[in-house]
């Protein structure tokens, strides 16, 4: 696949998540793709795996009562990473998140194989979601 391609199945991913369509999540991963989270919260850490990563969105529903919401910004493709902007907003406990956050995507084979997540604030997200 080409820059554009990969683009194009990243943009999908996003458009999947925010109508929680994991059929269509399900196809845009590799079985072993590996999510990264960087930080001490309670989802912090490496998903390992297609059903570690689609319980990972699960849970940010669940934790959020289904008012998780991610805005893509900018998406920037290159040879070997596409990059999503995106804005998070959620509400829990009577807590509201409104967060940047960046993803870079590795795809191999059409498929995304491995995603960096990186919050603006790590310890304001984990706070959050913990």
């Amino acid at each position: 696949m080409g820059t554009r391609e990969d683009a194009d199945l990243v943009r999908r991913g996003y458009e999947a998540f925010g109508a929680g369509d994991m059929d269509t999540l399900r196809s845009l991963f590799a079985e072993n793709a590996v999510w990264h989270l960087g930080g001490s919260g309670g989802l912090s850490g490496d998903k390992q795996g297609l059903d570690a990563i689609l319980a990972y969105f699960g849970e940010l529903f669940t934790r959020s009562d289904g008012t998780i919401r991610v805005d893509l910004d900018d998406l920037i493709g290159g040879e070997n990473h596409t990059v999503g902007f995106q804005r998070v907003h959620a509400q829990r406990n009577g807590a509201a998140m409104d967060q940047r956050a960046v993803i870079v995507f590795a795809l191999q084979d059409g498929k995304i194989s491995e995603a960096y997540e990186f919050p603006e604030d790590t310890a304001k997200a984990a706070e959050f979601w913990s």
